[in-house]
């Protein structure tokens, strides 16, 4: 099993949820963030024609844990669906995961997912 740690733009959210459902993948968890990666100050838009230098920005962070078997069509659903080609699409970052016990049932592994 691994943990797979999707960091999107917030207007990716609907594609990327579509995308992971289309594939099988139905239970995530989202979180909203405020970060940055390597780059200082982006251009975002604002209201109307104005645009501002955020060095902070807003994001989601997508966590899903699959089975080793559907771990790369879930990371090829993400990138396919959360890349817009700015600076800013996020990024991806994968966990081995060494467990998983269902807290109802007690049971684990692959099944808990």
């Amino acid at each position: 099993m691994n943990k797979i740690e999707a960091f999107i733009r917030p207007e990716r959210l609907d594609n990327v949820k579509d995308a992971l459902a289309d594939e099988g993948i139905m239970g995530l968890s989202v979180i909203q963030i405020t970060g940055r990666g390597a780059q200082r100050d982006v251009r975002t838009g604002g209201r109307g024609t104005q645009s501002y230098m955020a060095n902070m920005l807003h994001q989601l962070k997508i966590e899903v844990v699959v089975s080793d078997a559907d771990t790369q069509k879930t990371i090829d659903a993400v990138v396919a669906n959360a890349r817009t080609g700015n600076t800013d699409d996020g990024k991806i970052f994968i966990t081995p995961v060494s467990g998983a016990i269902r807290i109802r049932t007690g049971e684990t592994g692959d099944q808990v997912l």
